[in-house]
């Protein structure tokens, strides 16, 4: 090919011809009740993502606007990044006694052995 010549290619499909998207179940049910803090019963799971070491904190019901007003307090105190997804806390690092420590001073409770 030379310079200033664009290649023009066609492949046949088209998008209308039966072809839907197909949506993945999402991981875990969001509940609709809210509870206080004291009455959550909260876990750890850890996870390697890209080979980085990623804490999962949950599951929360709560409203997401306390949801996140409380995961932007902990990365504050933490010192590292994080975010908010289906009901779970994730943060950068494995920070697992840290984050425990923080949330039992915010109320919430963990399940025994987590």
């Amino acid at each position: 090919m030379s310079r200033g010549k664009k290649l023009d290619l066609f492949i046949g499909a088209d998008i209308d011809d039966g072809w839907a998207e197909i949506k993945s179940p999402r991981k875990t049910t969001v509940s609709n009740e809210i509870l206080e803090p004291s009455k959550h019963f909260l876990i750890f799971k850890k996870e390697k993502r890209r080979g980085k070491t990623v804490t999962l904190v949950g599951e929360f019901q709560m409203p997401i606007n306390d949801s996140t007003a409380i995961l932007k307090t902990l990365k504050k105190k933490l010192g590292c990044g994080g975010s908010f997804k289906d009901g779970w806390m994730e943060f950068q690092g494995e920070l697992k006694d840290k984050i425990r420590a923080l949330l039992v001073s915010e109320g919430f409770r963990f399940k025994h052995g987590h």
